[in-house]
């Protein structure tokens, strides 16, 4: 049986110019094929770098609304903290002596409660640290000893 399909079993393989047409067309055909896999190749590089900018873009959009969502909660909490340091202030009010020694230092504690208290509902949290930076800034000295004690007493408790 013969097989003409197959460039080989031809009858004019052995002439030079249809070996060499055949030639010349395997290799256009390769870089052809190459050409085709280097641009898909490329196109699958280009989406998945779109993919991982996505992602990527997402990931820091979550985190910046996870981010916003804390310091909403810890805003909201300072806030609570506040209201609960003036009702505190306003329970010692009611609930303590009026007059004397026990009235008079009652009378301090609930104000100082209730002046805390109003500062952390108008301030909050970055009041705080604002005001605290601006302290360190006026007396850094005394601030280096402070965390250097601190730092101390924490390294001591943690160490037993």
């Amino acid at each position: 049986m013969h097989n003409t399909t197959n460039p080989l079993k031809n009858k004019d393989e052995n002439k030079p110019g249809n070996l060499s047409q055949f030639g010349s067309e395997l290799k256009t055909k390769a870089q052809d094929t190459g050409t085709a896999v280097l641009d898909k190749t490329k196109e699958m590089a280009s989406t998945a770098s779109d993919k991982a900018k996505d992602a990527a873009s997402t990931v820091a959009q979550k985190a910046e609304d996870f981010a916003s969502n804390v310091g909403h909660k810890a805003e909201d909490a300072t806030s609570a903290v506040g209201d609960s340091m003036k009702n505190l202030a306003s329970s010692i009010r009611e609930n303590a002596p009026q007059g004397g020694f026990v009235g008079s230092a009652s009378s301090t504690v609930a104000d100082t409660l209730e002046s805390g208290g109003r500062y952390l509902q108008e301030e909050g949290l970055k009041g705080i640290g604002e005001d605290l930076t601006n302290l360190i800034k006026r007396n850094p000295i005394p601030a280096l000893l402070v965390g250097i004690g601190l730092g101390y007493m924490i390294a001591r408790a943690t160490r037993s």
